[in-house]
């Protein structure tokens, strides 16, 4: 079955269970590659895309891609330094409907693959670049320099359609006013997240940036250039470097979760294991309403990179030692408890990603949007809730330009939508807008189901994600399971948790307690196999196997369906039981038995002082 849009809704998501949409959709595409018409044969020579040779003097380079496959960072290396204004390339999903096109630019690979070794591999990168060359080449260099001097922050250069020619693509400047309204004054952004005045960092404009590489949808490497007219040594000026290297955080969607951050940053106290307050604030001036607005902040830049690709490297070449991983679990787990005691901070965003190592090789936890994590990763009772808010919010519509029923049933989304309310009065405040605005109801973040947990919820939650991480650590493995739908890997793992091979049998036991009350999840039986999802076979989780009902559409789709019927049912009887003892003044908010963040953590440095071999 294609991995695309349509996959995330009737197999991906809880909305599977009720989806009114599940039509086979692979028979038809498979058809016309097996069986083409002249017109779509790669004997026509008409038919066939002329090179995907990358240009021998490229003016364009593509640093990776997100939004499934439809988001690309291009860069225009002939305007020379250039500041993060973030004018990516943008392909709508329609754009690529064809099955040749797909299956020639690798668009199913595009879907799950992010970082820009393997994205600049891609088929639909290299045709990017030479369409990006062509039209730059037609007399647009010109253009395009404008575009960086005048358009909003974040506009987009969209490819109105895909074509074998690279002449034929429209391309269309899309400039985003509407993003640059979302953006906080710089005058009154203190007083807009609730934080004194003077806690807020030095702001510097974003032209005093140049941008080094984009690392992924909300992170690039600048360069900070103070004092570029100046003609003093710039190696130093009141003890502080100049030219440096940074992490530009900032975003180009959902601008709410950026200043939701800043807040978060500038409220904890500093912890050796926690990334610094931010030291800049980017502004830039706004056109659109005359402002200078932020729109994004400084951080250092760790420039070793993640856990996720770290803890593999040193597995396959016999570096990862016991008392390297110890002293990576006990700082994670000092790093979690110093944010827990802080209050009115939680943190659900816990995976190998958000952890990176400093230059001396030690522990520096990043990103405090509070969006959460997939339910790969997630508590089942946070899961319970995000399966609630998910269908609730379901307001697709059924395939088809006169489609106007939706592809859930109403009564089902009403029913959810009621059952939240109780959990959240007016949730919806938390998700309907883009922008940072004022919450009812005291709530402190966008994370609908993170707010309908206790503190003493939310620290269990932690605990349990925390126990995924540490299986990760002791195994040396990048993620707990293979063949994720949403992003594949440098590194796949070699087995999946809750597997143990490499663990001492004490931390066996640590990271079962934490994570206590753990369900199968859908990987267990619908996974991806390169580009496409199919069922699970007995041996390799990335396996088709040799059944061609395995990656059958209607077979996939029907077995997704019943999966998450099982699982939202599951989900359902959890809340109305929690909402039942709570009623009752029985509900016990550590409701598995986890062990606390502290008692985690004075478990491993007892672990650590006895210096256990493995």
């Amino acid at each position: 079955m294609e991995l695309n849009s349509d996959s995330i809704h009737d197999v991906i998501h809880p909305t599977a269970a009720f989806s009114q949409s599940q039509t086979p959709q692979q028979s038809s595409q498979q058809a016309i590659e097996e069986n083409p018409s002249w017109l779509e044969s790669q004997l026509n020579p008409q038919a066939r895309i002329d090179s995907l040779e990358a240009p021998q003097n490229p003016l364009w380079r593509i640093d990776g891609c997100t939004g499934l496959g439809t988001q690309y960072y291009a860069i225009p290396l002939f305007l020379g330094a250039v500041p993060p204004l973030r004018f990516d390339v943008f392909i709508p999903e329609e754009a690529g409907k064809s099955p040749v096109l797909r299956r020639l630019l690798d668009l199913n690979a595009a879907f799950h693959t992010k970082d820009s070794a393997r994205v600049r591999r891609l088929g639909i990168s290299r045709h990017i670049l030479r369409t990006l060359q062509a039209w730059t080449l037609s007399g647009t260099r010109e253009s395009v320099a404008q575009v960086y001097k005048d358009l909003p922050f974040g506009s987009r250069i969209i490819f109105e359609n895909l074509d074998l020619n690279i002449r034929n693509i429209k391309i269309t400047i899309a400039p985003m006013h509407n993003l640059e309204k979302q953006l906080l004054k710089i005058a009154n952004i203190a007083n807009r997240i609730g934080l004194p005045a003077d806690v807020l960092p030095e702001p510097i404009d974003i032209h005093q940036l140049e941008l080094v590489q984009q690392l992924h949808d909300s992170v690039c490497v600048v360069r900070l250039n103070n004092d570029k007219s100046q003609s003093q040594d710039k190696s130093s000026r009141n003890g502080e470097r100049l030219d440096d290297v940074w992490i530009f955080k900032t975003l180009t969607s959902g601008t709410k979760y950026l200043y939701r951050e800043l807040q978060n940053l500038l409220r904890l106290e500093s912890h050796p294991h926690v990334i610094s307050r931010p030291r800049y604030l980017v502004t830039k001036y706004c056109q659109f309403g005359g402002k200078t607005a932020v729109v994004g902040f400084l951080i250092p830049y760790h420039s070793a990179g993640s856990l996720r690709d770290t803890l593999p490297l040193l597995r396959m070449h016999g570096q990862l030692t016991l008392d390297l991983q110890l002293k990576w679990a006990v700082q994670l787990a000092s790093a979690l408890s110093h944010i827990r005691e802080q209050g009115r901070i939680f943190y659900p965003d816990l995976r190998l990603d958000n952890v990176v190592l400093s230059d001396s090789g030690d522990i520096i936890m990043v990103d405090f949007e509070q969006r959460g994590v997939w339910c790969e990763f997630a508590a089942p009772e946070v899961n319970a809730l995000e399966y609630t808010r998910i269908l609730a919010s379901d307001e697709s519509l059924a395939n088809g330009e006169d489609a106007t029923e939706p592809l859930i049933p109403e009564e089902v989304r009403n029913h959810f939508s009621a059952l939240l309310t109780r959990e959240l009065p007016d949730w919806e405040a938390l998700q309907e807008r883009e922008d940072y605005c004022k919450l009812p109801h005291g709530y402190e973040s966008y994370n609908v189901a993170w707010e309908c947990l206790s503190p003493a919820e939310q620290e269990a939650a932690e605990v349990y994600m925390f126990g995924r991480v540490l299986w990760c650590i002791f195994e040396g493995q990048s993620a707990p399971q293979r063949a994720a739908v949403w992003q594949s890997y440098r590194f796949e793992p070699e087995i999946e948790f809750p597997t143990f091979r490499q663990t001492h049998p004490g931390l066996r036991d640590l990271i079962n307690r934490c994570t206590k009350g753990r369900r199968e999840v859908l990987s267990s039986l619908v996974v991806r196999s390169g580009s496409k999802l199919v069922l699970r076979t007995s041996g390799s989780p990335d396996d088709s196997g040799n059944a061609a009902d395995q990656a059958d559409p209607s077979v996939v789709l029907q077995a997704a369906k019943d999966w998450w019927s099982a699982e939202v049912k599951v989900a359902e009887e959890f809340l109305q039981m929690r909402h039942d003892k709570k009623k009752r003044g029985e509900w016990n908010d550590n409701y598995y038995g986890r062990p606390t963040m502290r008692g985690v953590l004075a478990d491993l440095r007892a672990f650590q002082e006895k210096k256990l071999v493995v």
